[in-house]
C-alpha cells in the first residue's frame, strides 16, 4: 500500500488532510464572514433581482423571457459555486443526502425531458439556471452556523428588502407603485409593488416575510420581528394582493391546527385537503360544468381574473403530450409551440404561464414529472415535519419553514413559480423545503 510523506497510508493521509481542511474552512473568521455575505447576497439577488424598479410603461416589458439573461445566469452560477465551496467541507454529509431515489429520479427525468423537448436549446438553458438556483438554495441554510445565526441573517435580509421597497416608493414612486400608464395592466394603478415587477410577486413575498418576522419575534428578537411583521403587513395591504392575504390567514390557521392535530394522517388531511380543494374549484371548473356552476353561484370572479381561459388552453395542450410534456420551460417561453396550439380565439395562447404551478409542471415535464414534484415538494416535507417533532426539535424556525412551505403549496394553485429560475417566491420556498430536510436529519444548535 502506498504511504503518505509521514509514513501514514495514503488513504488515511488523504482523509486526515480533508478533515483538517474542513476544520480550517469551518472556523476561519474570514470564511465565517464570507458565508454570511454570500447568504445575504444570494437571498437579496433573488428577492430584489438585478432589475428592481422596472419601468412598466416601457413596451419592452411585455416581451417573453427567453433565457438570454446573461447577468442573472452568471450571478446565480457564480453564487452556486461559492455556496458549494463554503458548505461542502463542513456539510458534505447533508448535501450527499440529495442523492436519494426521488431526487435522482427527478434529475434523470429532467435530463430526458430536455432531450425530448420541443425546444431543447431553451430547455437546456433554463435548466442550467434552475439547477444553479436550486443548488444555491440547498446550501443557504447550511451557510448559517446555527439556528440563531440563520434567524439573524433572515432578519437582516428582510429588513434590507423592506427598506428598499419603502425607499423606492418615497424616491421613485412611479417605479415602485403601479401606474395608469403601465403597458400591461393599467387597471392595477395605485397598487404597491416596490422592487418587484408585479404586485402579485410583492404580495407573495410580503406574506412570507410575515412568517419570518413572527419567527424572529418568537425566537428572541421581539422588536425586530414585530417591525418586520408590521412593515410586511402594511405593504401587503398596499399591494392589494387578495390571494396572498387570504392564504396568509389560511396558513396561520392550518399551522395553528398543527399544534392540535399531531397524527400523520391528520396532518396529511390538513395539508392536502386545502390543496385539493383550491385546485378542484379553480382548474377543475374548466373540465367540469357542475363545479363551474358552483363557483358561478359564489360571490367571486368565476373566471379568476381570466385564468380559466389559460387553464383550458393548458389542459388542451397537455392532453396532446401527457407523458413527456413540451419540455422544461419550452411551452410558455416558445411562441411557435404555443401559437400552434392556439386557435386565435383568446389571449390564452400568449400568456406567460398557466397561473398554476402544478398544471405548468404537467405541461412542461409531463405527468411523470408532476408525480416526482409532488413527492419531493409535498410529501417529503410533511414527513420531515413529523420526524422533527418526533425528535423534539420543533421551534419557531421550524414553524416558519412549515408556514412558508404551506403558503408556497397553496399559492401554486393560482401562480406559477416552480423551477422559475431565481423567482423570489420559488427561492424562499426552496429554502424552507431544504431547511426542513436538514432539521429532520441533523441536529443543529
Amino acid at each position: 500500500m502506498k504511504t503518505g510523506a509521514i509514513g501514514v497510508p495514503a488513504s488515511e493521509a488523504a482523509t486526515g488532510g480533508w478533515r483538517r481542511l474542513q476544520a480550517v474552512l469551518a472556523d476561519t473568521p474570514a470564511i465565517l464572514i464570507a458565508r454570511k455575505v454570500v447568504f445575504l447576497a444570494v437571498l437579496l439577488l433573488s428577492w430584489i433581482s438585478l432589475k428592481p424598479f422596472q419601468d412598466l410603461s416601457n413596451p419592452d416589458v411585455l416581451e417573453l423571457a427567453t433565457g438570454r439573461e446573461g447577468l442573472t445566469y452568471a450571478g446565480f452560477g457564480l453564487f452556486a459555486l461559492l455556496c458549494l465551496a463554503l458548505t461542502l467541507p463542513a456539510h458534505a454529509k447533508a448535501l450527499r443526502g440529495f442523492a436519494s431515489p426521488w431526487f435522482l429520479a427527478l434529475g434523470a427525468w429532467l435530463a430526458v425531458n430536455v432531450v425530448l423537448s420541443q425546444d431543447p436549446v431553451t430547455s437546456a438553458k433554463r435548466l442550467t439556471l434552475a439547477g444553479s438556483v436550486m443548488l444555491a438554495a440547498a446550501c443557504l441554510p447550511l451557510l448559517a452556523r446555527s439556528r440563531t445565526d440563520l434567524r439573524n441573517l433572515l432578519a437582516i435580509a428582510s429588513l434590507l428588502l423592506l427598506g428598499a421597497c419603502y425607499l423606492g416608493m418615497l424616491l421613485v414612486p412611479d417605479l415602485a407603485i403601479h401606474q395608469a400608464k403601465d403597458v400591461g395592466e393599467p387597471m392595477l394603478a395605485g397598487n404597491w409593488r416596490g422592487v418587484f415587477g408585479h404586485k402579485n410577486s410583492a404580495a407573495a413575498v410580503m406574506a412570507m416575510l410575515v412568517f419570518i418576522g413572527i419567527a424572529v419575534a418568537r425566537s428572541g428578537l421581539a422588536t425586530v420581528g414585530l417591525v418586520i411583521v408590521a412593515l410586511s403587513v402594511l405593504f401587503l395591504l398596499g399591494s392589494e394582493g387578495k390571494s396572498a392575504t387570504a392564504l396568509l390567514v389560511a396558513v396561520l390557521a392550518i399551522t395553528g391546527l398543527f399544534g392540535v392535530i399531531r397524527s400523520f394522517a391528520g396532518r396529511i388531511l390538513l395539508t392536502l385537503v386545502p390543496l385539493f380543494t383550491i385546485n378542484l374549484f379553480s382548474v377543475g371548473t374548466v373540465v367540469s360544468e357542475p363545479l363551474a356552476a358552483v363557483v358561478r353561484a359564489l360571490p367571486v370572479d368565476s373566471t379568476f381574473t381570466g385564468r380559466t381561459d389559460v387553464w383550458q388552453f393548458a389542459i388542451a395542450a397537455l392532453t396532446a403530450r401527457p407523458l413527456t410534456g413540451y419540455g422544461f420551460s419550452a411551452f410558455w417561453n416558445n411562441v411557435t409551440v404555443r401559437a400552434a396550439s392556439d386557435d386565435g380565439s383568446s389571449w390564452a395562447g400568449y400568456a406567460s404561464h398557466s397561473h398554476n404551478s402544478y398544471l405548468d409542471t404537467a405541461v412542461t415535464l409531463g405527468l411523470p414529472g408532476l408525480v416526482l414534484v409532488l413527492a419531493i415538494f409535498v410529501a417529503a416535507p410533511l414527513r420531515d415535519v413529523m420526524r422533527i417533532e418526533a425528535n423534539g426539535r420543533a421551534d419557531p424556525l421550524v414553524t416558519m419553514f412549515v408556514q412558508v412551505w404551506l403558503f408556497g403549496l397553496l399559492l401554486s394553485c393560482m401562480e406559477s413559480f416552480f423551477f422559475d429560475g431565481g423567482d423570489p417566491v420559488w427561492v424562499t420556498f426552496l429554502i424552507s423545503v431544504f431547511g426542513l430536510r436538514y432539521l429532520a436529519r441533523f441536529r443543529s444548535a
